[in-house]
């Protein structure tokens, strides 16, 4: 589990019919600012700001087919390549990232098969690498966009 450093400034928001608006800079476009989706705009600057994730590389609620249904990521981030190299599974603050948050997220990682977890309610988070001879293991720091 490690903090993160999100930049401070960074969310254009309005509000609109008593509902508050956040910009997501990776769909273009204002969504409604849910207590989930405040973490996944935090984590957006994040990986986007400190850790220079081109945002091109990132995709947002993004559709996966798995078995006879379909699940939405929330980030899936790319390598340079263009091959889906970590997903990131946002929760809201006042959800614990036990057990089940990590099961979800390795449902999606059997559609996808990617390198690193990212998983997050905004107090905790955690990354995990994932080695098809070594196993996993718990990172103290996100790692660089390979």
């Amino acid at each position: 589990m490690f903090p993160l450093q999100i930049p401070e400034g960074r969310f254009r928001t309005r509000t609109k019919d008593q509902k508050k608006y956040i910009f997501d800079p990776v769909r273009r476009k204002f969504v409604s600012l849910s207590p989930e989706e405040w973490v996944r705009q935090h984590l957006i600057s994040y990986l986007t700001g400190p850790m220079k994730y081109p945002a091109s590389l990132l995709s947002v609620e993004k559709e996966l087919r798995h078995g006879d249904g379909t699940k939405r990521c929330d980030i899936v981030v790319y390598d340079r390549s263009g091959s889906p190299w970590m997903i990131v599974e946002c929760k809201q603050w006042d959800q614990p990232l036990g057990e089940k948050v990590l099961q979800q997220t390795i449902r999606y990682h059997l559609a996808l098969s990617v390198k690193y977890l990212l998983i997050s309610n905004g107090r905790d988070t955690f990354c995990i690498g994932l080695d098809p001879v070594t196993g996993h293991r718990y990172l103290e720091a996100l790692p660089d966009l390979e």
